[in-house]
């Protein structure tokens, strides 16, 4: 018993070490066998966890039951059944008590019940959440063929729509048609039918009665608007709402919507495009923005990243709004301010399309000397009997036939004009005749006529007028025009000369053959089938037509309706009017024309041309008069005529000649002044003599001073008020002399400013530098004392070491102890302050000098 009991014991304390191992619910257990020292042994669980334990719906095997615990007092019987049971379970487990073995069965049986329940639930959930993305994915997909059946229903109904309209208009038109076919039938039966006094007939149900048809149905009365007509193409709220009032959208609209969708869904950027801006002298932000197709606020966000804070409608300047284009991807074509006149004039013709024109003939000489007793000659020699008189020569310009050829003729007068068109670069002359009478040779004004037709570079014939006299003498004419380098054909030159007699008529026709002859040497040409230049031979303010301009049609034809640019003036043609008072159709080449229509009066010699609308006119004259007005305050500010500006601007330009128009009273005087301005001259400057001639000067002078740019000098003669009111309104100004030295004098003056002046330097003193001293605020100060001469302030000085020049510069201070002064003479000391320059050293000597520019003289 006691070893029964010592194997109770023993039973009893190896027991509950078993038993409190349990087995865990849903996974699978083995037992290992552990030696251990003194032959003893233990068994250990070993647990295998498996995810794959049963598929759904599967019921777990039931595990094989234990026998039927029998609680007995012997325990070594109840251990023979644990040991014969344990070889069943897989793996074998380790002997339990009949009690311990049934609770570990049971916890497993629950645990692995609520296992495949969780298990189940959750294969549950996750068939129900694939079945919902597939009816989200499915949900998605209907209504994407929704949209895009909407999309196509939308586009026939358009479609349809259209074709609707246009069936509706077509059927419409054909009903019209039909209409105003059977209308004149209808009248004719119906007029038929009251003549018979037709009986009533019985008309069968649909059958079409004839004498229904009436003009109201052949031309339908245009029915009233209703309010539902009038608001039937509106978007109303009603209309929104209602699906079969809905408006249509177009095709171009879908077509936009549907790009737009696409970018927004891909969220593409749009395309951007790159444009060539034109940029003026100024332009603003908003209309920078503009030509950039960019936005002005993104502009502006651009400008404050560079730190500047402007506004849509703040102007930049050109190089500022090149950068900001190039900046933005565009690329850049500048353009001047006056770039607005760029193909108004001298448009190239091509060879083929230029015909010949009839020539410009200007008639000048001196004062009856005959100019305008042989215009009238040629005036009335040229007109036909019934036309006697007809020919007005208040426009100044007017053309003659001559052997089916044309000529036209110029009056100028004063010969304001035609100095006046050369001042502003017209070329309006192609030949001039100089009129020279036999009895009273070469005047003044003839020579001064000799002078413009040189100075505007035309070929010159001469007609030698007053023939007739007994005291004529052409040949002294001849020989006294070879003084002035007119060389005629009898003297063995090239210019044309024909006596002529305006009072008997004498040689006129020798005269117009001469001015055929020279045309036809010059070869003139001109392209009439384009638009009109010419140039404004005179213009003035009429009171019952309004501004009136004589013009001169160089190239090109001129008609009514045409928009003309005349200097600062524009208008469209109201009018043209020939030299006999009709109203033309158009103007040719080389005729003169009157011209109504314009805004303002122009001057005479402006340029005119034809442009293609009004803006750009508009534009060009308000270019023109703000040039104008500046123009104006500039020669307000300094009169350039005067000898010391001319001097200052030949200085700045570089040119050595002095150029001068000479009056005098007398030859004499003229020639002597020429003779001592001409010993004036040197290889560097000269006077050049532009015209000088003996007389009182005249408007015509004042032009010509004002076309070369030349001073006008009068000896012993005076301005008559023409002349003065044209210098004062030209700037011009006018030098009186009446002592030929004084003359002289200035004007050597005047050819010495030319000259470059004399540089000039005088040694003034030295100065030893003893001690350097650096004040707060002022700088170096340099203590010296005057070894030589003297310093003075304000002049120049030279910094010497080791006798090289490091420095030259100006002094800024000379002190003597705390005093400015103005100069230290020799033996004494001061201090001494350098420009703008302070490395300065002890034993440094100064060196003072003055520059002086001495004129040189000729």
């Amino acid at each position: 018993m006691s070893d029964t009991k010592s194997g109770d014991d023993k039973t009893l304390s190896v027991t509950p070490k078993k038993t409190l191992t349990l087995k865990r619910p849903g996974m699978e257990q083995g037992t290992v066998r552990q030696n251990f020292s003194h032959g003893r042994t233990k068994s250990v669980v070993v647990e295998t966890k498996k995810r794959k334990f049963s598929l759904p719906g599967d019921k777990p095997e039931p595990a094989a039951a234990p026998p039927a615990p029998v609680f007995t007092p012997k325990p070594a019987v109840v251990a023979a059944p644990v040991v014969q049971e344990a070889p069943k379970a897989p793996p074998p487990p380790p002997p339990p008590v009949e009690r311990s073995g049934m609770v570990l069965n049971e916890l497993s049986r629950s645990e692995m019940e609520a296992r495949r329940k969780a298990l189940e639930g959750s294969k549950v959930r996750e068939v129900e959440d694939r079945q919902r993305a597939a009816d989200e994915a499915k949900r998605r997909a209907e209504d994407e063929e929704r949209r895009k059946r909407e999309r196509e229903d939308s586009a026939r109904r358009q479609a349809e729509e259209e074709a609707r309209l246009q069936t509706e208009a077509e059927s419409r038109r054909r009903a019209e048609e039909e209409a105003r076919r059977r209308a004149p039938q209808a009248a004719e039966l119906a007029t038929a039918d009251e003549e018979e006094g037709a009986k009533p007939k019985r008309a069968t149900a649909g059958a079409p009665v004839r004498r229904l048809v009436t003009p109201e149905v052949a031309r339908p009365a245009k029915p009233t608007k209703s309010e539902e007509d009038r608001r039937r193409g509106k978007l109303t709220l009603n209309s929104a709402l209602s699906d079969e009032d809905a408006r249509a959208r177009s095709l171009s609209s879908m077509r936009r919507r549907q790009e737009k969708f696409k970018r927004a869904m891909h969220n593409e950027p749009r395309e951007k495009v790159m444009r060539e801006v034109i940029l003026p002298e100024t332009i603003t932000i908003q209309e920078l923005a503009q030509r950039m197709s960019e936005r002005a606020v993104d502009l502006v966000k651009y400008f404050m990243k560079q730190g500047q804070i402007l506004k849509p409608g703040d102007v930049i300047d050109a190089d500022t709004a090149e950068l900001v284009a190039t900046e933005f991807g565009h690329t850049v074509r500048r353009v001047a301010e006056s770039d607005i006149e760029e193909g108004l004039f001298n448009i190239a013709d091509r060879p083929e399309d230029l015909v010949s024109r009839p020539p410009v003939v200007t008639i000048m000489g001196h004062v009856d000397h005959g100019k305008t007793s042989l215009l009238d000659a040629i005036r009335n020699a040229n007109v036909v009997s019934g036309e006697a008189g007809g020919i007005t020569q208040h426009i100044g310009a007017y053309q003659v036939e001559k052997n089916g050829q044309k000529i036209t003729f110029i009056d100028t007068p004063g010969h304001a004009a035609f100095t006046a068109m050369r001042a502003r670069g017209a070329q309006a002359t192609d030949i001039a005749i100089l009129v020279v009478a036999a009895d009273d040779s070469v005047m003044p004004q003839t020579i001064e006529s000799i002078s413009h037709a040189k100075a505007a570079g035309v070929p010159i014939i001469v007609a030698i007028n007053k023939i007739d006299k007994h005291d004529a003498d052409p040949q002294k004419v001849r020989s006294e025009l070879l003084r002035h380098e007119v060389f005629v054909e009898s003297m063995g030159g090239e210019v044309l000369d024909v006596e002529v007699s305006a009072t008997k008529g004498t040689n006129l026709d020798k005269l117009l053959e001469a001015i055929l002859l020279q045309a036809e040497i010059l070869d003139l040409k001109a392209n009439p089938d384009r638009t009109a230049e010419g140039v404004v031979i005179e213009a003035q303010l009429d009171k019952g037509r309004g501004p009136v301009a004589t013009v001169l049609v160089q190239t090109g034809t001129l008609m009514p309706g045409d928009i003309l640019v005349a200097g600062n003036e524009w208008g469209r043609v109201r009018a043209l009017v020939n030299d006999r008072g009709d109203q033309i159709k158009e103007a040719p080449p080389a005729m003169p024309v009157e011209v109504l229509g314009l805004q303002g009066t122009p001057q005479a010699g402006d340029r005119f041309a034809v442009v293609n609308n009004e803006a750009r006119a508009r534009e060009i004259t308000e270019y023109r008069q703000r040039l104008a007005r500046e123009k104006a305050v500039a020669r307000h500010a300094g009169q350039r005529g005067s000898l010391e500006q001319m001097m200052s601007q030949l200085q700045t330009s570089g040119l050595k000649e002095f150029p001068l128009v000479i009056k005098g009273d007398v030859q004499g005087s003229i020639e002597a002044i020429n003779a001592a301005l001409d010993k004036l001259g040197t290889d560097e400057v000269r006077a050049r003599i532009v015209h000088s001639g003996a007389g009182a000067i005249t408007e015509s002078d004042v032009s010509l001073a004002e076309t070369s740019g030349a001073a006008i000098i009068g000896f012993n003669v005076r301005a008559n008020v023409q002349a003065r009111a044209a210098a004062a309104a030209a700037g011009i100004e006018i030098r009186y002399y009446s002592i030929i030295y004084n003359l002289v004098d200035d004007v050597k003056a005047a050819l010495s400013g030319l000259l470059s002046p004399e540089r000039r330097e005088t040694f003034i003193g030295n100065a030893e530098i003893l001690e350097i001293f650096d004040i707060t605020k002022v700088g170096k100060i340099a203590g010296c004392r005057v070894t030589e001469g003297k310093v003075e302030r304000g002049a120049g000085v030279r910094l010497i070491r080791d006798n090289v020049v490091i420095h030259e510069g100006t002094l800024k201070t000379l002190k003597r102890f705390k005093d400015e002064v103005s100069e230290v003479p020799g033996g004494q000391e001061c201090g001494m302050a350098f420009q703008n320059y302070e490395d300065m050293r002890v034993g440094d000597v100064i060196e003072c000098f003055r520059v002086e520019m001495v004129t040189r003289t000729l």
